[in-house]
């Protein structure tokens, strides 16, 4: 018997290509099943219901001639005809009659799955169009799935639901909205052996970042109990980023972020109703979900899968993934995966960037999905019976969405969510229709007024924000096989590490300044002698505020080392195999008090400018046990996550004796120069480092200008002073000559020198005149690359 003619095949008979006769979803589970366990990715056993048996089901009732008979006259965009027709529909589907011969096969294959797992054996029965998960059209989601089936009744009875579920609303909606016959589409439905995440965990990973195309992260998302909740987007599920080009040799965790994972997902004793919600402690909350070494195997599993599809399709095939954990054996298990179909399909030749031009009172903000701006009336509906007063350019305000929402969604101009993270149905669905979604937000429904004019704001990093009002904004779209290449180096100056990725795209050579000072006040928040000295904190608010911020840290300085390795590994990620250049910390005595228990541990000083900063501060005892806390993160970053691309800069370095101590000191935790392509350069921001460039260039590899310091140091001006504003000038010729000696010295001494200060982005005139003096490399802010390149290249024509 031919494979397309059997009703029933087992995951062991089935590959990639079986998709006309086993739909997307099963095809790719006897695939991974076939070709991947010999790599040790773990795939539960089950068996697919084929397309052959659903036409079988309609054929013997003379079933088509019925539902070609219901579907004359839709119009998906009223949605009361939608949802009157598909009603209809699956209520005849499901009142249709098993044939004898597929009840038989069925029932067969149940209890052959019974003898591998077990009497009564728990299983997830799923629906797999036979045209679902194309490399240009995603229909996840659309049909149903059924958790915790047992017995070859209630395997039946949910079968028929799968197969009514070919024609759900959203289904009928999305092949009519993509050119698909709906009766050339069928439906197989997957029955695989549950992996009891109800006792553990479970969750959805990519092997591309969603959000900028980035393609050598691994995203994962974890939460307690059945996995349902994390793709339904109930649950804001922990987060995490694996490096994968450094994966194979070393443990390259670049982000871990603790979702509130509220609630979980779990078996129950009533058949009618095998899964149930309940709540989750908040201990349990508090703490990862995963291990570390669990978080690096299923990045592993996920390089392997995407490789294996890449090669079949003999194309780069990003993937999207689910995957479970046992709760009885501890074992990892794959339990699908597709190919990514939004974020690989973008035009990688055109950079498009959102801008407001105006900003408004924040509403409320939330975890940003697309990176994209929109706006409109915001309408606040609480549940799916709500939606057809929904016009076409609002901005749709609601707990959560599933595929019942989809008719409405893709007429939003923008979508906001109280729960859900970023691979939640909210989120995959607004990439998929390009438009901004906010996830997470806790409370949107009640921070945003019903018909209130909004603005959603996904363009401004990791975090989204809905402004009040109609806020100006616009797009600038580049393409950037225009843009020339240069002699001149071109870096960027890059803090914040959730725009690293998308920042890699904008044509560069590296990063000449990765500062530590926002991952410092944005992720770690806390003074680092805080952490060293917490048992000598006095004051008891701030005690609990640490505590609570090192939840997951019995040793409270790993916190500092761990988040900082993590800050600067994903700038160095997002760049690899460039150099980044990584200025150690350099924030003043009034910037470090106002860290958390940051007065307790900082003097108060008249000129903090010109104070204890920079490499005055790593070798004195105030500071120097939290400069070697610096030091192991940097040696954490390179070492344990491999990204050895990462150089080290000290700043205002103020004598050759103080730049020889610092050395002496990273060199005693594991940073010396030289050892596994370390290179460290120095700040040139101080008349000394002019003067004196041919000592500094005999103990440093090389020189970064630093035209801020040097232009206030220089003139004798504090920058900060608005009185002498129009005194402070960067193209002084003062400053252009102290420029041009450092320049000048450095070449003689076949050291390399770059400028990561303010003047070049500001002025293009002073980037031309860094030309002129030979300069390596420029390095500047990310909004001001493209037109400086072309002011760069003009310049090195003449």
């Amino acid at each position: 018997m031919k494979k397309e003619s059997k009703l029933v095949l087992w995951f062991n008979e089935l590959s990639i290509g079986e998709v006309p006769i086993v739909g997307g979803k099963n095809a790719s589970l006897g695939e991974m099943y076939r070709e991947l366990k010999k790599k040790h990715v773990n795939v539960p056993n089950g068996f697919a219901i084929t397309a052959e048996a659903y036409r079988f089901l309609l054929r013997s009732n003379d079933a088509e001639k019925k539902v070609k008979s219901i579907l004359k006259g839709l119009n998906t965009k009223n949605l009361r005809n939608l949802q009157r027709k598909g009603d209809q529909v699956r209520t005849l589907i499901r009142s249709l009659i098993f044939p004898d011969e597929l009840k038989f096969e069925i029932a067969k294959a149940y209890k052959r799955l019974e003898k591998e797992y077990g009497k009564n054996c728990d299983t997830a029965v799923r629906s797999s169009a036979t045209a679902e998960d194309l490399p240009d059209a995603s229909f996840a989601g659309q049909q149903e799935t059924f958790l915790n089936i047992r017995g070859i009744n209630n395997l039946l009875e949910s079968c028929k639901h799968c197969f009514a579920s070919l024609f759900t609303n959203r289904a009928i909606s999305y092949r009519e909205d993509k050119g698909f016959d709906h009766f050339k589409v069928a439906l197989s439905i997957g029955v695989q052996k549950m992996v009891r995440s109800d006792l553990a965990s479970s969750g959805v990973m990519f092997s591309i970042d969603t959000e900028s195309g980035f393609k050598n992260a691994a995203f994962i998302t974890a939460a307690y109990g059945l996995g349902e909740t994390v793709v339904q987007g109930s649950v804001n599920p922990d987060e995490y980023y694996v490096f994968k080009p450094t994966l194979n040799k070393f443990k390259p965790i670049i982000k871990k972020k603790v979702g509130e994972k509220k609630i979980k997902m779990i078996y129950s004793n009533d058949s009618s109703k095998p899964t149930k919600i309940i709540s989750v402690n908040e201990t349990e909350r508090k703490k990862f979900v995963l291990t570390e070494s669990e978080i690096l195997l299923l990045a592993k599993w996920a390089c392997i899968i995407e490789d294996h599809y890449s090669n079949k399709r003999k194309c780069y095939t990003p993937m999207d993934m689910e995957w479970a954990k046992d709760g009885n054996t501890g074992k990892l298990f794959i339990v699908q995966a597709r190919p990514e179909t939004v974020t690989s399909q973008r035009d990688i030749n055109t950079l498009e960037e959102y801008q407001l031009i105006k900003h408004g009172p924040v509403l409320i903000t939330g975890s940003s999905v697309g990176e994209r701006i929109g706006k409109g009336k915001a309408r606040i509906i609480k549940n799916v019976k709500g939606i057809h007063g929904f016009k076409k350019g609002e901005v749709l305000v609601t707990d959560m969405t599933d595929p019942d929402w989809e008719p409405i969604m893709k007429i939003a101009s923008a979508i906001v969510t109280n729960r859900g993270g970023r691979t939640c149905h909210a989120a995959i669905i607004s990439r998929e229709l390009g438009i901004p979604c906010l996830v997470g937000t806790n409370h949107a429904t009640e921070a945003i007024k019903n018909k209130q004019m909004v603005t959603v704001s996904c363009a401004e990093g990791e975090m989204g924000f809905v402004y009040k009002g109609n806020l100006p904004f616009k797009i600038k779209k580049t393409n950037l096989k225009t843009i020339p290449k240069t002699r001149t180096k071109i870096m960027m100056n890059v803090g914040n590490p959730e725009e690293a990725f998308n920042f890699s795209f904008i044509p560069n050579d590296g990063v000449g300044l990765a500062r530590e000072e926002f991952i410092i006040n944005s992720y770690i928040k806390i003074h680092p002698m805080a952490l060293i000295h917490f048992d000598k904190i006095k004051d008891s608010k701030t005690r609990k505020i640490i505590k609570d911020l090192t939840y997951n840290y019995k040793d409270k300085k790993q916190f500092f080392i761990d988040e900082l390795a993590r800050g600067v590994g994903t700038i160095a990620a997002a760049f690899y195999p460039k150099d980044v250049i990584v200025r150690l910390s350099d924030f003043k005595t009034n910037e470090y008090a106002s860290l958390i228990g940051g007065k307790q541990f900082e003097p108060k000083e008249d000129n903090p400018m010109i104070g204890w900063r920079g490499a005055s501060r790593y070798y004195k005892p105030g500071y120097k046990e939290a400069f070697v806390l610096e030091c192991k993160a940097m040696k954490k970053a390179r070492e344990e996550f491999g990204l050895n691309n990462i150089k080290l800069m000290v700043p205002f370095c103020r004598t050759i004796n103080e730049g020889k101590k610092v050395i002496k000191i990273m060199a005693q935790n594991g940073l010396k120069k030289g050892k596994n392509k370390l290179e460290l350069y120095v700040m040139c921001e101080v008349p000394s480092n002019v003067i004196l460039a041919d000592d500094f260039a005999k103990i440093f590899d090389g020189f970064s200008i630093g035209s801020n310091d040097l232009t206030q140091l220089t003139l004798g001006v504090d920058r900060d002073s608005e009185i002498l504003s129009d005194v402070y000038d960067e193209q002084n010729q003062a400053v252009k000559d102290m420029v041009s000696i450092a320049i000048t010295h450095a070449k003689k001494n076949k050291r390399k020198i770059g400028i990561c200060g303010q003047a070049p982005s500001d002025f293009p005139e002073f980037a031309q005149f860094l030309v002129k003096q030979n300069i390596d490399s420029i390095s500047l802010n990310p909004d001001t690359v493209l037109k400086t390149r072309l002011k760069i290249a003009e310049a090195e024509k003449k």
